[in-house]
């Protein structure tokens, strides 16, 4: 069922819609990586994961014992030296970030690298 509104309404063709910049994307996406991250990140659950809740549940959970990078600067996802458990986990969240960013501009770049290669 149309309405008169449907019938009076042009479509809108691909050089009416505006398009959004490569530059706007990524500053857009950077600042919500950021908030999420360095922010919401804090407010995660803070119930044990499913390996956890599974040694509680059968009863082990008392007898594992630290792995060799508990003592690392990142264990348990908070920073080490950083005595508030909100900034702590905030900034652990950004290292992350900036990692998972590092990483993923390595990978970009070597693609674009070797497709420019093949033409």
């Amino acid at each position: 069922m149309s309405t008169d509104l449907d019938r009076t309404a042009e479509p809108r063709s691909e050089s009416s819609m505006k398009r959004v910049s490569t530059r706007t994307v990524l500053i857009v996406g950077t600042i919500v990586s950021i908030l999420l991250a360095g922010v919401v990140s804090f407010y995660a659950s803070a119930n044990p994961d499913g390996l956890e809740y599974v040694a509680e549940s059968l009863g082990f959970a008392d007898s594992a014992k630290d792995h060799q990078t508990a003592d690392s600067p990142l264990a348990d996802y908070t920073v080490s030296g950083v005595a508030d458990s909100r900034v702590s986990g905030g900034l652990a969240g950004l290292a992350g970030l900036i990692v998972v960013a590092a990483i993923m501009a390595g990978l970009i770049w070597l693609l674009r690298r070797s497709s420019r290669k093949n033409d």
